[in-house]
Parts: C-alpha cells; structure tokens; sequence
C-alpha cells in the first residue's frame, strides 16, 4: 500500500485482490464466492471504473438481502440451449459467474443459448460477462432488469431498472465490448457519491418532488438517458428481465439474461474474427474532424487502463480503504 496523498490510498493489483478476499471472508462469504467478487470488483477498478471497483463491496457487505435466508442456485427449466436458474438470493456477480459459463458450454454444443437469473441482486459491471464469452470465442449478450430506480419521460416517480445492456464480440485480438446503461447516470456511480458527499453532474436525478437536483442525499429517481430512446431502451431490458423470471414483487426484482452465439453457426469462426478485426479497423481509419486524434471504439478506454494500472496499481479514496478495513465479522445464512 503506497499513501499517495491524505485523502488517497495506492494499492498494487495483489494487494487490491487480498484486500477484497479478506473483506468478503470477513462478512461471510466462502473462498470461491469471495474470489468471483473479488475478480469482478478488481478488474472493474483495472478498466477505470471506481465506483465498480473495490467501494463495490461496501455495496454488497451493507445489502439487506445478504442476511436474507439463502439457498443454492437451482434450475427451474431447462433445454438443450437455455436454462432459466433461480439464483437463490445469492449476490449476483456469483449468479451470474456461473450462468455465463453455462451459456458458452451450452452455446459450443448447441450454437446458441440463453440463461436466465432470477432471485438475485446486484450483478455488477455487466461487460465482464460479455467479455468472458467472447474470450471464449461467442458473441455475448447481457441484460439486466433491476429495482424501479428510473423515471419515464413526464413521469414524477420510477418506473424502470438503471438496466444496462452489453455486448462483446471475438476478433483477433482484444474482444469488441460495448456496455451501457440506459439511465443518464448509473446507480452504482450515485451510491459511490453518496458516500464521498459528491455531486452529481446537472440533469440526470431529481428528488421526492420531482425537481432537479445534484445532492446524491436528495436522489429519489434517476433520468433515462436520451430521452425517449433511453425510455424505450430501459423498457425492453425490463421486459427481457421478466423473461428471466423477475417482476416487480419484492423476491423478484431483479432478472438477467446472458446469450452466447457460437459464430460458426453463420460462417467459420476464423472468418468472423477476421472480418470483425477488419470492420473494427475501417471505422478507424475513418476522416477525423480538426483536433481529434483518434476514433476511439468502445471499450478501448477499458482495455488501456487495465494495461496501465495492471502497472501502476488501484487508487481508491482513504474513506472507501477506511471503511472495507472497518466492515465487521459477520456470518451469512447457511444454504438450503
């Protein structure tokens, strides 16, 4: 641990993955559950993202459904390519680890699958499923369903999930991965900064009554992003949420589905990686507008800064270091 300033906190990626394993055995959970989160935690701070990083543990360790009674992930349908799971009010990040390996194993023999999750909770920074599939050679598809955090256009209360969707593509070389959510500011982000007591950027929350605001204490709702497009965008992981099994009652909240598409469905795989890589090179070598140096695709920013702070290590806020030193001993409830 290196002290870079009084208000910062430098860790190297093995202290920053001890750091997680501790604190998660710590509240409870087992060496395989606390090395899934502690994997998707870590490398959402290697891709940039703070917030998704190790304050993500606060999130989980301080989650009223953790106490909740507990039972093991259980199919309640199944076929040759698809599988809906009842996750048994496990965190996410663990539900969702292993609905994506069952997606690529049924997607290589079958060429295509679709999983569901329901009766789980906070699943994390979706691109790190999509990018474990494409890793694995398929396309993959994610999509999220969550609590009612989200307005609709002209409404004064929620109404959606933040509800990001994701995609990643093989190529030759690094995977093609787009995640975004379909809110104009992510729930994950807005707890972050309730912590810090940081404002939100301008017209993206509002509060009880329906005013716009920046005060992360204040947030009754969250904006849709663009409007009616990011409405309509909201809607339909929503809607694909329900196909997993999830509405709106309180044990069924959230819903995740996870696709993988084997390429060679279509054409040889090889070919495919190929003409991704070629697509991916056209767009580019695109004309630049003056002052603009590069196109940049999606997920590039992600990849370079997993390269850079590989090197360099994880800073995190003292109060967020602080505060995962100071979670307290706990015990989960045992499996049924």
């Amino acid at each position: 641990m290196e002290n870079i300033s009084s208000e910062r906190v430098r860790l190297s990626v093995g202290e920053a993955q001890s750091l997680s394993l501790a604190v998660l055995q710590k509240a409870g959970f087992d060496a395989e559950e606390a090395r899934i989160i502690a994997d998707h935690v870590v490398d959402a701070g290697l891709c940039g993202y703070e917030y998704s990083g190790l304050p993500k543990i606060l999130n989980v360790v301080e989650h009223p459904l953790l106490r909740e009674p507990r039972r093991r992930m259980r199919v309640l349908r199944e076929t040759a390519n698809s599988v809906l799971y009842d996750g048994g009010n496990h965190n996410g990040m663990i539900t969702m680890y292993h609905a994506t390996q069952t997606a690529i194993a049924k997607a290589r023999d079958s060429g295509i699958a679709v999983v569901g999750v329901n009766n789980s909770w906070m699943s994390g920074r979706s691109a790190y499923y999509v990018d474990m599939a494409a890793r694995a050679g398929m396309v993959g598809i994610h999509s999220v369903s969550s609590r009612a955090h989200v307005a609709a256009p002209g409404s004064k209360g929620p109404v959606n999930g933040t509800n990001p969707v994701a995609f990643a593509f093989p190529t030759t070389a690094e995977p093609l991965v787009i995640d975004l959510g379909t809110s104009a500011f992510m729930g994950t982000d807005l707890q972050f900064r309730e912590r810090l007591s940081t404002p939100l950027p301008e017209g993206v929350a509002m509060d009880a009554q329906g005013q716009l605001t920046r005060d992360p204490l204040k947030v009754a709702t969250l904006l849709p992003f663009g409007g009616y497009k990011g409405f309509a965008l909201a809607l339909a992981m929503q809607a694909l949420g329900v196909l997993a099994g999830a509405g709106f009652g309180d044990d069924k909240i959230y819903g995740y589905l996870m696709m993988a598409i084997n390429p060679e469905l279509m054409l040889p795989g090889d070919d495919f990686r190929r003409h991704m890589s070629e697509m991916m090179a056209r767009v580019k070598a695109a004309p630049r507008q003056p002052g603009v140096d590069e196109i940049r695709l999606p997920g590039e920013r992600s990849a370079r800064e997993r390269a850079r702070l590989a090197r360099e290590g994880l800073e995190i806020d003292r109060k967020i270091y602080e505060a995962l030193l100071a979670v307290p001993k706990g015990r989960l409830p045992e499996l049924h």
